[in-house]
C-alpha cells in the first residue's frame, strides 16, 4: 500500500475515532457500574 501523507492522516483519523468511542463507552461501563452500588442509598420519589 502507497503511504501517502493522506493515508496516514486518515488511518490517524480513524485510530482517534475508535479510541474516542471505547473510552465513550468505558466511562459509561463505570459510570453504570457506580450509580448500579449506591441504587439503594437516594430514593428518586421522595416519599410519594
Amino acid at each position: 500500500m502507497y503511504m501517502d501523507t493522506v493515508v496516514i492522516a486518515g488511518v490517524g483519523t480513524v485510530l482517534l475515532m475508535v479510541g474516542f468511542m471505547a473510552a465513550v463507552g468505558a466511562f459509561v461501563v463505570w459510570d453504570a457500574k457506580k450509580k448500579a452500588a449506591g441504587a439503594g442509598k437516594h430514593d428518586s420519589h421522595h416519599g410519594r
